[in-house]
């Protein structure tokens, strides 16, 4: 590609048009990013950011979220595939064991951050189907915007609207789509419809059904507890108000209950049993915006929301319910109790987006709070139907608030620094029965991050930023019963990084072909995080015999990732490389949370006049860092040893079908082959075999009026 651009500098510009199409040319890199400030490309943003469209998510016929951002590099997913057992992971920050991880990424859906952590259970629930766009943020200078301590980044969720349905002309439209894939003979059933009424509103209405039985790995070996059935839906209504604002009330809820569902859904560990389980997410939302064009001091964002997730667990089959027996298990069995666990949040966020300009400069100051109330909860039940204090998952409230300001300053159109700070503060008040004091402290979190465009072809950036991440209720005030050495851990030291990133972007067109647009970024990163928090093991070196939380002195992250896209008329192809490594500074061991490195190819091709597209995918990923992890399976002598993998690579198929003229439009035809050489391996930030070969169908068809 540098090649390429270096050839064609002279060709270069900020948009060419095709023959076919007579709009801008738009690869992966020049998708518009909106959650990182004001709105701009991706390549052209001081950051490592990411957005997956519709068509993305259309083309991968995703069963489950994590299938979406699996192709982002630095990003994993964590624990298993199963739908109850997926967490995130992002440049070495999250896996399920950790149960903080949730508070190191911060995932929002239309701006509710949502939050979840449970034993053995994974920390996001939701449908694929109800999202047309994701944007992956990553390293702790998003914490700006969105809160302290996100070490990770940012996944922010965007549901879709009535608009992206209803043609230009009409007034209403309904989609049915239906799915099926042949590992586990799933199924998805997906309606739509939308529905605009006068100028100033309209309304959309979604609802999904997906099941599928347990699938297969590539040795032909049914991984137990894979199996789901699960309902969801997104009720969402937009309204004009005045002559630019804009109002949103949105709600959705995803279902899943099942029968004898293995408790641990984050491994295959069987021991623990079978149980009924029942989880309900909901997620409500009121927002407002207006630009105010007439005024340059006004930009105005606020929103509302609610968020509620909640399990009912019942029947266990490791109860011990025999005669006179009134407990259900002891110690970490105690989870086999009839229980109810839960997170409630309210949150209120609110926005404002200033504006000067000269003759060649122009700059956007940007002031914003954020607030919110977080209720965990747990009641557990013993065989004669008492309640007793769940102190291995502690209740109690988190209440947070921030205030953040963010300045972007840019002249002659090419240089564009981003200073900003943050300060936060929170108060952790555990539950009466934990006899335990709360606890509150601040957080502060300033950055700066600067691009600079030396050409229309060349551009270099980089950023400095600092965050701190409170420790939460459960790192906080977790015990386990009083047979066991388990204690509440109230002197814990919050969470420092300090996060230096830079790199350089390449922008060509007319490379290869009239028309045709290629980029390439390079970021490279290194996060030096203070006092991190992990689980204190007395079985391990250099730890007391107290088992609790702790802080690690030291741990650094460091690494690189390379992008690149390229897209024409009738060829398109992505790649995405990421090597990242991460060790204890106090004991030089690596951190068991970073993945192996990776490189994701994407190859495609066109036929326009057919209403074709059509490609090859592929992923090829290294061995395990540390060579005592590179193995199939865990060493019975190290009980530490909960991920383990072997190199392996990975090639996917997929056709795409969407006739824009004549009787057929309006239908759409994805299929797809996953796994097509049937590989057997296993993801190293996961528990569970991964998914053999799987042949994958969707037809859509949409009607309008």
């Amino acid at each position: 590609m540098a090649v390429f651009v270096g050839a064609h500098a002279a060709h270069a510009q900020e948009a060419k048009t095709t023959e076919q199409d007579k709009k801008p040319r738009v690869t992966v890199l020049q998708r518009l990013v909106v959650s990182a400030g004001v709105a701009k490309v991706a390549i052209d943003t001081p950051q490592a950011v990411t957005v997956v469209e519709q068509e993305d998510i259309d083309r991968l016929q995703p069963e489950t979220i994590g299938e979406i951002i699996r192709a982002t590099p630095g990003v994993n997913v964590t624990g298993s595939d199963r739908l109850l057992g997926q967490s995130f992971n992002i440049r070495g920050i999250g896996a399920p064991e950790n149960t903080g991880d949730g508070g190191r990424i911060i995932v929002n859906v239309d701006g509710a951050q949502k939050f979840y952590e449970q034993y053995r259970l994974g920390s996001f629930f939701s449908d694929p189907e109800l999202y047309k766009r994701v944007e992956v943020l990553r390293g702790p200078a998003s914490s700006t915007l969105y809160g302290s301590g996100a070490l990770g980044g940012v996944i922010n969720f965007e549901t879709k609207d009535a608009s992206d349905f209803i043609a230009e002309g009409q007034t209403g439209a309904l989609r049915l789509k239906s799915s099926w894939n042949s590992n586990g003979n799933g199924y998805l059933v997906n309606s739509v419809l939308a529905q605009r009424l006068g100028d100033n509103a309209e309304f959309l209405l979604t609802g999904n059904y997906r099941a599928s039985d347990p699938y297969e790995s590539g040795n032909g070996k049914e991984v137990i507890g894979t199996n789901f059935k699960a309902w969801s839906g997104l009720a969402k209504g937009t309204f004009n108000v005045g002559d630019e604002g804009k109002l949103r009330l949105s709600y959705q809820q995803w279902d899943s209950e099942l029968e004898d569902q293995q408790l641990s859904q984050t491994s295959a560990a069987a021991f623990f049993g079978l149980i009924d389980r029942h989880i309900i997410d909901r997620t409500a939302v009121a927002s407002y915006e207006n630009p105010f064009s007439d005024n340059d001091m006004l930009d105005v964002k606020v929103s509302a929301s609610y968020s509620n997730t909640y399990n009912e667990q019942r029947n266990a089959d490791l109860r011990n319910p025999g005669p006179g027996n009134p407990g259900c298990g002891t110690g970490s069995f105690a989870v086999v109790c009839d229980s109810n666990y839960g997170y409630e949040t309210w949150q209120f966020n609110a926005q404002n987006t200033m504006e000067w300009a000269g003759d060649n400069w122009e700059n956007h100051l940007t002031v914003g709070s954020q607030s919110s109330y977080q209720t965990r909860k747990a009641e557990a039940f013993r065989n004669d139907g008492t309640q007793f204090p769940v102190t291995f998952h502690p209740q109690g409230t988190d209440l947070k608030t921030g205030v953040f300001v963010q300045n972007e300053f840019v002249w002659d159109d090419r240089l564009t620094v981003i200073p900003g700070m943050r300060l936060d503060w929170h108060k952790l008040t555990p539950d009466d029965a934990l006899n335990a004091p709360s606890s509150d402290d601040t957080a502060f979190s300033p950055k700066i991050a600067a691009h600079y465009k030396i050409n229309d072809t060349f551009a270099v950036f980089g950023s400095i930023a600092h965050t701190e991440r409170f420790p939460t209720i459960d790192e906080v005030f977790s015990t386990a019963s009083s047979s066991s050495t388990f204690l509440p851990s109230l002197g814990l030291r919050k969470e420092q990084s300090n996060n230096f990133e830079a790199g350089f972007a390449l922008s060509g067109f007319d490379l290869a072909q009239a028309g045709d647009s290629g980029q390439v970024k390079v970021t490279g990163f290194y996060n030096d995080v203070k006092d991190l928090i992990a689980l204190n093991r007395p079985f391990l070196p250099g730890f007391n015999n107290k088992q609790g939380f702790t802080n690690i002195d030291q741990a650094e992250i460091y690494g690189f990732e390379i992008e690149a896209a390229y897209d024409s008329d009738y060829v398109f192809a992505n790649a995405a490389y990421s090597y990242v490594v991460g060790k204890n500074k106090l004991t030089d061991a690596y951190l068991t949370t970073v993945a192996p490195h990776e490189l994701a190819l994407t190859l495609g091709g066109k036929l326009p006049d057919y209403d074709l597209s059509f490609g090859w995918k592929a992923r090829i990923v290294a061995g395990p860092q540390d060579a005592a992890r590179d193995g199939a399976s865990a060493p019975v002598s190290d009980p530490t040893s909960t991920r383990f993998a072997k190199a392996f690579n990975t090639h996917d198929i997929f056709v795409t079908w969407k006739p824009q003229d004549g009787q057929l439009a309006g239908w759409e035809a994805n299929f797809g082959v996953d796994n097509i050489f049937n590989k057997q391996y296993k993801e190293f930030l996961m528990n569970d075999d991964a998914k053999g070969r799987t042949f994958k169908v969707s037809l859509s068809k949409q009607f309008g009026w």
